[in-house]
């Protein structure tokens, strides 16, 4: 039998770069991963990778770009505001170059998320008005999140946001890439969409009280309104509108649309996902 050829895009990032290590862990898969910039993949070049140069904003050198894949990993890029038109960009160029099934790193169809919930549900009808089998990975809030935000609150005494009550189930970068390298390799066929989450909400009152623990000060969960969290975020520097779109995930947590929690990564994996407090506890060095 041949070997099957799978394609990353976005393979420079985080994520993407994660998924291609974890493929070169995997035997019998045959490699392509795209970036705007093949030097700074030469480490996975040198490994046996096919590294090639990809662009959304100039789609007519994607097909080349990816021939030869017969599954790809859409990576959703960082552009928000401008993602769906390289999404789509992209999607018409895998029809072009005979992929045959898509995946796609999509975020949960959270009515309150705003611009970035929409990008997102477009790109997924992208998909569906397309010939492309694909399967959607609709990864919850990064569990690595807090370790950029919490050594403030634990300086300060007080983990301040616009949550309320609400609950999170926080999903690991490292569980979604395990995930969405599963799916990728996976050998059925069809439309389907998974929901991929830690195996329990948390709420932020409970991220405190971790981190309490933890670092052996107190630390308190200190909620505010959704104006008062934007402004403090433009008196930090950020432009109102790109405050406006963080904090809608706020209202989003409060109103609970981001904590269910579901088997998918253990499904897909064979591994359960990390549960929060031991990711913190893993962390610890970079809590402060």
């Amino acid at each position: 039998m041949s070997t099957p050829t799978v394609l990353v895009t976005g393979a420079g990032g985080h994520l993407g770069g994660r998924v291609v290590e974890l493929l070169l862990a995997t035997q019998g898969v045959s490699i392509i991963a795209t970036t705007r910039d093949p030097a700074r993949l030469a480490g996975f070049a040198a490994r046996g990778v096919d590294v090639r140069r990809a662009d959304f904003a100039d789609e007519a050198s994607l097909a080349g770009a990816f021939a030869g894949a017969e599954r790809a990993l859409l990576v959703s890029t960082d552009a928000v505001g401008h993602r769906v038109a390289a999404h789509t960009a992209a999607i018409r160029a895998f029809e072009r170059a005979g992929v045959r099934h898509v995946v796609y790193t999509s975020a949960p169809l959270a009515p309150s998320l705003g611009v970035v919930g929409d990008e997102h549900r477009a790109t997924e009808a992208a998909l569906a008005a397309s010939s492309l089998d694909h399967t959607l990975l609709r990864n919850n809030l990064y569990a690595d999140l807090w370790l950029q935000s919490l050594p403030a609150a634990v300086a300060s005494g007080q983990l301040v946001d616009a949550r309320g009550t609400g609950a999170v189930a926080w999903v690991t970068r490292e569980d979604c890439a395990r995930a969405a390298a599963a799916a990728l390799i996976e050998t059925t066929t069809g439309r389907r969409a998974h929901d991929i989450t830690g195996p329990t909400a948390v709420t932020s009152a409970e991220v405190a009280a971790m981190v309490s623990q933890l670092v052996g000060r107190p630390v308190r969960h200190v909620s505010v309104s959704v104006d008062a969290l934007v402004a403090g975020m433009v008196e930090h520097g950020l432009p109102e509108p790109v405050a406006r779109v963080y904090a809608a995930f706020d209202v989003a947590i409060a109103r609970g649309e981001l904590a269910a929690a579901s088997p998918a990564v253990a499904q897909l994996t064979g591994t359960p996902p990390q549960r929060l407090d031991a990711f913190l506890r893993a962390n610890r060095a970079a809590l402060g």
